[in-house]
C-alpha cells in the first residue's frame, strides 16, 4: 500500500485482511512483521518508478496513479497465486508449474481449463490397445521388436531416456498392457512433465511464454501438446470464430491424413503458452501409447539442444521434417501471439516476433 512519510518516517495504508476498505489504517514501519510483502512492495514501486521517471529512489508522497497501480498490482499478484496453485492443484505430473507478470496488469486467462491428456470431442473414439509386449527387458532385450518392433519402427530412446530417432519417425511406447513396469526405458512421454516451469508474461509483446525453471539435456522429452480432439469439419468451424476474435490454438494431426485437429484454446496444459520462434529449442514427434489409430498421434515435444535454467521454450509453428518420413508438421494458429489475425489454412501472412538472426518474418 502507498506510504507517506510524516515527520520523517514512513507510513503504511494497511489494508487488513478480513476488513473493508473503510478500516484501513496508516502503520510506520516497525509495526509491520510482513517482511516479504514490504520487499515486494519496494520492489514493485521501484520497477514503476523506473518505467515511468527513470529513478528507483521513492517520492515524499505518492501520486494517486502511482498508488492506484501499486495497489493493482498487489491484487494482480493475488490473483496469479491463486491461479498457480490451481494449475498445480489439477496438473498430475512431476514437474511443477509458476507463474510470473512483470510486465504488466494482466492477470490469467479467463477461459483455460488445464487438463493432462486429450479431451476426446463429440464422435471421436480413442481405442485402447489390445496387446501389450512380454519383454524382460525392453531396451537391451526387446522380445518380437517390442512395441516399436511389432509396428515395424524402431526402439525410440537410449538408456537416458532421450530420443535418438530423426524428427518425423514415429514413437511407439509400450502401454497398459505391456509386461514391463513403470520403470521401462520405453515409457517417457506418458510419465508427463518432469521440469518445472514457468508461465511468464513476455517484454516484447508476445503474451505469455514458458521457460524452464530447470537445464534440460538435448533430446530430452519436455512436454505434450495437449487439448481437444475434434474433426477437421469442426476445427474449420472454430477456426473462422478465432479469426475474427484475433487467436487460435488449433493443431492438425496430420501424420497420416488431415483428419483430427487438436484446439488447446479452451482445454489444454502449459503447451497452450509455448511461444513460436524460426529458431525453436524444441521438435515435434508424433507418439502412439494406448491407442495406435496412426491418425490420432500424441503430439510430443522434445529439446532440440541443451536448454539453460530461465531459457523460454519455444517451437516452430510451421515446422517442416522429411517429407520421406512424415507429411509437414503444421500449427494452424497463431498460438500465444497476441492479437495476430488469420488462420493458415486460408494462406494468411502473419507477421512473425521471434526475434531471430534466422526469422523467417512471417509465421504462414
Amino acid at each position: 500500500c502507498p506510504f507517506a512519510p510524516q515527520q520523517e518516517q514512513e507510513y503504511y495504508l494497511v489494508k487488513w485482511r478480513g476488513y473493508p476498505d473503510s478500516e484501513s489504517t496508516w502503520e510506520p514501519r516497525q509495526n509491520l512483521k510482513c517482511v516479504r510483502i514490504l520487499k515486494q512492495f519496494h520492489k514493485d514501486l521501484e520497477r514503476e518508478l523506473l518505467r515511468r521517471h527513470h529513478r528507483s529512489k521513492p517520492p515524499r508522497h505518492l501520486d494517486p496513479s502511482l498508488a492506484n497501480y501499486l495497489v493493482q498490482k498487489a491484487k494482480q499478484r493475488r490473483a496469479l497465486r491463486r491461479w498457480e496453485q490451481e494449475l498445480n492443484a489439477k496438473r498430475s505430473h512431476l514437474g511443477r508449474i509458476t507463474v510470473e507478470n512483470e510486465v504488466d496488469l494482466d492477470g490469467p486467462p479467463r477461459a483455460f481449463v488445464y487438463i493432462n491428456e486429450y479431451r476426446v470431442g463429440e464422435g471421436i473414439t480413442l481405442n485402447q490397445v489390445a496387446v501389450g509386449c512380454e519383454c524382460q527387458d525392453c531396451l537391451w532385450a526387446p522380445a518380437g521388436g517390442c512395441c516399436p518392433g511389432a509396428s515395424l519402427h524402431k526402439f525410440a530412446y537410449n538408456d537416458q531416456g532421450q530420443v535418438r530417432l530423426r524428427a518425423g519417425l514415429p514413437i511407439y511406447e509400450c502401454n497398459s498392457r505391456c509386461r514391463c513396469g513403470y520403470d521401462c526405458p520405453n515409457r517417457v512421454v506418458q510419465k508427463g512433465i518432469r521440469y518445472d516451469l514457468c508461465i511468464f508474461r513476455t517484454a516484447d509483446g508476445r503474451g505469455w511464454g514458458v521457460r524452464t525453471l530447470e537445464k534440460i539435456r538435448k533430446n530430452s522429452f519436455v512436454m505434450e501438446y495437449v487439448g481437444e480432439i475434434i474433426t477437421s469439419e469442426e476445427a474449420e468451424r472454430r477456426g473462422q470464430i478465432y479469426d475474427r476474435q484475433g487467436a487460435t490454438y488449433l493443431f492438425d494431426l496430420d501424420y497420416v491424413e488431415d483428419v483430427y485437429t487438436v484446439d488447446a484454446a479452451y482445454y489444454g496444459n502449459i503447451s497452450h503458452f509455448v511461444n513460436h520462434s524460426c529458431d525453436p529449442n524444441l521438435q515435434v514427434y508424433n507418439v502412439f501409447i494406448d491407442n495406435l489409430d496412426e491418425r490420432l498421434p500424441r503430439i510430443a515435444f522434445f529439446a532440440t539442444r541443451t536448454i539453460r535454467a530461465g531459457e523460454e521454450l519455444t517451437f516452430d509453428y510451421n515446422m517442416q521434417v522429411d517429407p520421406v518420413d512424415m507429411e509437414s508438421t503444421r500449427m494452424d494458429s497463431n498460438f500465444g501471439l497476441a492479437g495476430l489475425p488469420g488462420s493458415p489454412k486460408k494462406r494468411v501472412r502473419i507477421e512473425c516476433k521471434c526475434g531471430t538472426e534466422s526469422c523467417r518474418k512471417y509465421l504462414f
